[in-house]
């Protein structure tokens, strides 16, 4: 992909919050999020049933809200929609259940101004202290299909601690509905020639909170995005995977 030299400045960052039933955590997240990074904080609002949004809202927030549970992947394209129509020319996205530590914002702004990569992953692979081993294993098998798909290195593609350059979004939104949105985003960017980094960030795991992964389902739902870029005519990389 081919577009004009682009400045490096980030004039205004959107932060994009996806949440299904974080009232336990909404709060705390956006006015964290506010008084690291005074911007503008949208929360797409998934169908949740313990108030997030009201939460969101009270706590400084623009909230959309989808009547039913959609999935994270559909609650991201909602929200990079709404990205697209505001002002802001960079987007950090960040999860709604406190496991991303909204003090590590400014280290996406200064890696993407320092470097000028319009698409960086959060990488929770340096300390893997108090992740789960499966969690651990997981997202080092991602990161190697990834690779093995179309030859880039992300080394914790799962990751959804993540910054934006607005102007890509619409070349890489997935039309996937759940947690394979993230892993196809990366591959279309891979395709498109769009660069993509790492920026290091903390590994914060809440064992009393249920996730939101269905491990069958996602999984089967990760195999069908590979499957499809693997068997589709629409590779511009050299993709292997023997």
């Amino acid at each position: 992909m081919k577009t004009r030299r682009q400045s490096r400045n980030v004039k205004s960052c959107c932060v994009l919050i996806c949440a299904y039933n974080e009232s336990a955590y909404i709060e705390e997240v956006v006015r964290s999020v506010l008084m690291q990074h005074p911007a503008k904080v949208i929360v797409v609002d998934d169908g949740s049933m313990d108030g997030t949004g009201g939460l969101a809202k009270a706590a400084g927030a623009e909230v959309i809200r989808h009547e039913t549970n959609q999935g994270k992947g559909a609650a991201l394209r909602t929200g990079f929609n709404a990205v697209l129509k505001s002002s802001c020319d960079a987007v950090v996205v960040v999860d709604g259940d406190g496991q991303h530590n909204p003090d590590e914002i400014s280290r996406f702004i200064d890696a993407y101004e320092r470097t000028g990569i319009p698409v960086l992953v959060g990488n929770r692979m340096a300390n893997t202290e108090g992740m789960p081993f499966t969690r651990r294993l997981t997202n080092q098998f991602m990161s190697w299909v990834l690779n093995r798909l179309v030859k880039i290195y992300v080394a914790d593609a799962p990751c959804g601690y993540r910054f934006y350059r607005t102007n890509v979004l619409p070349f890489i939104i997935s039309d996937e509905e759940r947690f394979a949105f993230e892993f196809d985003i990366l591959v279309h960017a891979a395709l498109r020639k769009i660069r993509i980094d790492s920026v290091r960030v903390s590994t914060i795991y809440n064992r009393k909170r249920r996730s939101h992964v269905e491990p069958l389902r996602d999984a089967v739902a990760l195999f069908k995005v590979v499957k499809h870029h693997f068997l589709s005519g629409k590779r511009q990389a050299k993709i292997g995977i023997e």
